[in-house]
C-alpha cells in the first residue's frame, strides 16, 4: 500500500529536520574547544609535559610498588602509591612538576641552567591538596650547581617543606630559624652523601604560596653552600611519601626566571655597578643603620634588590624606605614605589633598626639584583 501524500511530506519533513540538527552538531563538535585529557604515567621515571612548559615527573626510586600518577592542564596529583618505607629513612618518591633541567631532561623553553648573579627574580606560585592517611611531605625543591650541568645530582639542594604528616623529618639537624619571603621557617641543614641539603620547615602546613625563590637561593649563599657564581638548573614542586600518598595533587604551578641585564631603562636588574654606604649607630643590645645604593652604571635601573648577611647575633625590628625578606642572617632589600627608579650615578636610601649581643659588626658584602657592590 503506497502511503498517503501527506504522510509522505511529513516523512521528508522529519528526515529534512534530522539531517539539518545533524549538521549543526557536527560543526560544533568541529569548532568546540577540546579540552586536553589528563595523562596518567606509571613508569618508574615516566614524565609528560603541561602548559608547553613545564615537566611533569612520576620519579619513583624508593620502592618496587607501583605508582601512578595522573597529569592534568595545570599540575598533577597522585593516583595510586602503594607499598611503604620506613620513615627513618628516604622516601620512596618524588612525584614532582619542574621548571628547568633534570637527568638531562629540560622543559620546554626554559632559560635554566641560568648563573645566579644573571637572575633578578624567580616568580614561582604553588597549591597544594593534602590528605592525613599517608605520610610525607609537601616539598619544593631548588637544585644549585657550581657548573652549567644538565645530567646528574647538584651539589646544593634547598628544600622548602610546605607541610609534613607522619614521623618524618629533614635531612641532617634544625640550626635555628629565619624569616624568608615573610614567613617564618625553622632551618635544618645536612648533607645526604651525595650533596649538601638546606631545608626550611613551615611550622604550619600551607597549601598555596606565591614567592621569589631568589630569596632562599640567597639564604644557601649567606650559609656558605653555594656562590653567586653557581647556577639555578631546576626548581621542583611536589611530594614526599613514606606511605601511601594516593590523593596529594599539584593543584597549580608556575615558575619564572627573570634575567638582569646591562641594557636600557626599564629592563629588570638594568645596570648592575653599584656601591653602598652603610652607616650606623649602634649600643649595647641594640642598632640603627643607613644605606644608601649608588648606581655606578651608565644606565639605569628599573626595579632594585639589595641583598646582604647580617651578622651572627643582630636581628631587624623594623625598617623604612624598603621592603625587607628576612630579619637575620640571609636579609633582601627591595625598592617601594617611590624609589624604584635610579638613574646612571642616581641613590636610594633606606634604614632599619634592630637589636645585637655581642661585638657589633658590619655586613662584608652587598650585591645589587645578583651582582656584587663596591663598599664606600
Amino acid at each position: 500500500m503506497r502511503p498517503s501524500t501527506h504522510h509522505a511530506r511529513r516523512a521528508r519533513g522529519l528526515l529534512g529536520a534530522l539531517l539539518t540538527s545533524l549538521v549543526s552538531l557536527a560543526a560544533l563538535l568541529t569548532t568546540a574547544p577540546v579540552a586536553q585529557a589528563d595523562t596518567t604515567i606509571c613508569e618508574t621515571f615516566g614524565t609528560t609535559t603541561i602548559q608547553g612548559r613545564y615537566v611533569v615527573q612520576n620519579n619513583r626510586w624508593g620502592t618496587s610498588a607501583t605508582q601512578c600518577i595522573t597529569a592534568t592542564d595545570s599540575g598533577f596529583r597522585i593516583a595510586q602509591a602503594d607499598g611503604s618505607v620506613p620513615t627513618n629513612g628516604a622516601p620512596k618518591s618524588y612525584p614532582s612538576v619542574y621548571n628547568g633541567c633534570h637527568y638531562t631532561n629540560c622543559s620546554p623553553g626554559t632559560n635554566l641552567p641560568a648563573q645566579l648573579s644573571s637572575i633578578s627574580t624567580a616568580p614561582s606560585s604553588i597549591s597544594f591538596n593534602y590528605v592525613n592517611n599517608a605520610v610525607y611531605d609537601a616539598a619544593y625543591d631548588i637544585w644549585l650547581d657550581p657548573t652549567p650541568r644538565t645530567d646528574g645530582v647538584n651539589r646544593t639542594e634547598i628544600m622548602i617543606w610546605f607541610n609534613k604528616v607522619g614521623p618524618v623529618q629533614p635531612i641532617g639537624s634544625p640550626v635555628g630559624n629565619a624569616n624568608v619571603g615573610g614567613r617564618d621557617w625553622q632551618v635544618w641543614s645536612g648533607n645526604n652523601g651525595s650533596n649538601d641539603v638546606l631545608s626550611f620547615v613551615a611550622p604550619s602546613a600551607i597549601t598555596s604560596w606565591n614567592f621569589d625563590v631568589m630569596d632562599f637561593v640567597r639564604q644557601a649563599v649567606s650559609r656558605g653552600i653555594a656562590q653567586n657564581s653557581w647556577y639555578l638548573t631546576s626548581v621542583q614542586a611536589g611530594f614526599e611519601p613514606w606511605q601511601n600518598g594516593a590523593g596529594l595533587a599539584v593543584n597549580s604551578f608556575s615558575s619564572t626566571v627573570n634575567k638582569g641585564t646591562s641594557g636600557g631603562p626599564g629592563t629588570p636588574g638594568g645596570s648592575t655597578a653599584c656601591a653602598v654606604a652603610y652607616g650606623t649607630s649602634a649600643w649595647q643590645g641594640g642598632f640603627t643603620a643607613d644605606v644608601t645604593i649608588t648606581n655606578t652604571g651608565a644606565s639605569p635601573v628599573s626595579g632594585w634588590k639589595l641583598a646582604f648577611a647580617l651578622p651572627s647575633g643582630q636581628q631587624i625590628t623594623g625598617a623604612w624606605n624598603a621592603n625587607l625578606s628576612g630579619s637575620s642572617g640571609a636579609v633582601t632589600a627591595s625598592n617601594v614605589s617611590h624609589n624604584s627608579e635610579l638613574a646612571a650615578g642616581g641613590r636610594a636610601t633606606f634604614g632599619f633598626q634592630g637589636t645585637s649581643g655581642g661585638t657589633f659588626a658590619k655586613p662584608s658584602a652587598f650585591t645589587l639584583n645578583g651582582t656584587a657592590c663596591a663598599t664606600v
